[in-house]
Formats: structure tokens, sequence, C-alpha cells
């Protein structure tokens, strides 16, 4: 194997030994603390402008199958592990994790100190970093991870939405299924899957999409996706989500749930505003309790930005979610409307499933509104 470096901005610097793809990669780097999943982490188009390393020391041992991508294609700019697992074993895998890289043109680096680089993060915050096994030489990496651009500003969405309207398992449904619209800012398989399981028609349009050509889908409802990048850097999107709250299709109330950046966008649409975590949610272990209940869910969290509770305007809003570690808002509902959202993912894919509930509740408003 190739040798390998990851840089970072602030100069420090962890050489090792290359796998996946010979290249080189730029991103903001964060960790993960999932303990297994690896390969919806990488597929996970939310990763988008992201390097990211997995806390979790042995990785790849299950190899890669073809049932568990969250999207089309791995969309992480570089993966960080301990150690890469020599032996794949797993009667669905179709390849290692190395091969799947490879073929992806994505640079992996193991044998380095993820504890300590995790460590570093969590007290310096997530920052750019360079990962090359093509130039291992460290003082050019750490320019070059200078040099690169990070994540404010930066709309990523655009480069992982699909470019076609398109049907989740061909639009196959249950007789009189609710139709819901998906709008698309790099959604999970996962969340897609879920939908399909409820009994729902699952049509999914690309982020662009403006309110009328939802309106063009006849929906019962509307599920606003994940996505990477800033939520500030999609005024498109939230212009189109607040459109749909103010003049819904036929005139009635429109369900509307949000998860994850499709959460951000709904809360500018109702007035807030987002702002960058120090670090970011990553993982799945993230306890998340419910105001309404006082119940505590573990929940599946993959974000580096966050809606600001003080800016939402509080006669239209209620907090409903929050996260127990710092704080910061996972949920909100409208009101009057029945809208509403959740910061982590109920999909979970993989994870808890503590908050699978939510799409039954999307169901359940679909259903009421549209009786």
């Amino acid at each position: 194997m190739a040798d390998a470096v990851l840089a970072l901005e602030d100069g420090k610097v962890y050489p090792g030994i290359a796998f996946g793809a010979v290249a080189e990669c730029a991103g903001e780097v964060v960790f993960n603390t999932s303990m297994t999943g690896y390969q919806e982490v990488v597929t996970d188009a939310s990763y988008k402008g992201q390097i990211v390393a997995m806390t979790y020391p042995l990785i790849g041992n299950c190899g890669v199958n073809d049932e568990d991508v969250e999207s089309r294609r791995p969309w992480l700019e570089g993966f960080v592990v301990r150690e890469l697992s020599r032996i794949t074993s797993n009667w669905r895998s179709r390849r290692s994790l190395d091969e799947y890289l490879r073929g992806a043109g994505i640079p992996g680096i193991q044998g380095i100190d993820t504890r300590d680089l995790t460590k570093h993060i969590r007290t310096a915050g997530a920052m750019r970093a360079v990962l090359s096994s093509t130039d291992p030489d460290p003082v050019r990496a750490v320019e070059k991870a200078r040099a690169s651009a990070g994540l404010v500003g930066r709309d990523l969405v655009r480069e992982v939405t699909c470019a076609e309207p398109w049907d989740w398992d061909g639009g196959e449904a249950p007789p009189g299924a609710p139709r819901v619209v998906v709008i698309d800012y790099g959604v999970k398989y996962g969340i897609l899957r879920q939908l399909k399981a409820i009994g729902c028609r699952v049509r999914v349009l690309p982020a662009s999409a403006s309110a009328g050509d939802v309106a063009a889908e006849r929906p019962d409802g509307v599920l606003l996706s994940n996505g990477p990048g800033d939520p500030a850097a999609v005024p498109y999107a939230v212009a189109t989500v607040r459109r749909l709250i103010a003049d819904p299709p036929g005139g009635r109330p429109l369900p509307l749930f949000g998860i994850c950046m499709g959460h951000q966008v709904l809360g500018q649409a109702l007035g807030g505003k987002t702002f960058k975590l120090k670090f970011g949610h990553h993982g799945a272990n993230h306890p998340v309790k419910d105001l309404r209940t006082g119940q505590v869910a573990i929940t599946v969290q993959n974000h580096g930005f966050c809606v600001d509770i003080d800016s939402l305007p509080s006669s239209d809003v209620e907090l409903t979610h929050m996260n127990l570690n710092d704080n910061t808002l996972e949920g909100m509902q409208h009101r009057r409307l029945p809208v509403f959202s959740v910061q982590f993912h109920p999909e979970a894919s993989p994870g808890p499933h503590d908050a699978r509930y939510l799409f039954r509740r999307f169901f359940d408003l679909m259903r009421e509104t549209h009786a």
C-alpha cells in the first residue's frame, strides 16, 4: 500500500497507509461515532464536501453489498479509519470496502490515531483538511488544506440532487395510497424505504422544483429530505417551501415533513435562521428529548448546521425536540398547520429505531388533512 497523509488547516498532520483510490481530496474533516453501518455512511449524500473519520476502530469487515446503499453512489470526499479489516465476511458482500472506494475514485487512509483526531476536532472544531495518497508531503498538504473551500456559503445540494423526477420502486403502491412528493436535497434511500413501508406512493423531485412543479404532482404530502452543505446557501429551496405553506395546492393545508436539511430549509421558510455547529453531530447514539412527552430517544444524526431557536417566531412555531448533549434544536411543528420537522434521522439506517413513529405521524396527517 502507498503512503498517505491527512493534513488539517491548523497544521496538524496524520501520516498513514492509503486504501481506496490513489487520489487526493479536500473537505471538512468530521468524525462519526457509529459502530456499524460504514456502507450507509459512505453512500449518504449529506457527506458531500466532507472527509469522514470513523471512531469505531475496525472498519470493513462486512464488505459492501448492493442492498444497503443510501444513494446511487458514494458522495463523501475521503474516508479515515483506524484499521481497515483484512477480512471481508458476510453472505451478502459483493466486494471489499477498499475495492468499492477505489472504483468510486475516493481515497482513504488507515493506521492513524482516530481517537486523537476525534479529540482534536472536539476541541478545535471541524476544519478544512486534505487527504492525499498522491502527494503525501505534509507541508504541501497543509497548504492545500488552508487554500481549500469550506462548507459555509456552499450550495452542495445542486451537486447531489437528482436531475429529473423519478418514482421509488416504480411508483407501485396499494390502491388509495397517499401520494408523497419528496424534494431531493440529497435524499437517503432509507427515507424512501420507510415511506414505502407505511404504504405511500413516492415521487422524487429535484431540489430545484418550484411550488408549481410540486402542485402538478397533486401530492397528499411533501417530504423535505436530508442533504449536504450550508442550508443558508439554498434560497431557492426555502422559497419553494415558503410558497407551499402560504399557497398550498388545492387551497387546503398541505402536510410537510422535514428531515435534517429539510428541517433547516423549513426553519428558514418559517422565518428562522441557521448557524454552523462547532463540530457537528454525526453518529448513531445522540440522545434527543421529546419536549411534549418527556421521552428520550437515541437517534441517528448527520449535520453540521442547526436552526437557531431564538430566531423562530414563537407565535407560529412550537419546539418539539431538544438535543440533550448541547441543547440545540432537534424538532419543531407549526402551531396551526400540519407542518413539522426533525433535525435527526428517523429512518435510522443503520441505527436505533426509536424515532420511526414520525413516519406514521406524517401518514396520519395526510389521511386527516385529505379525508
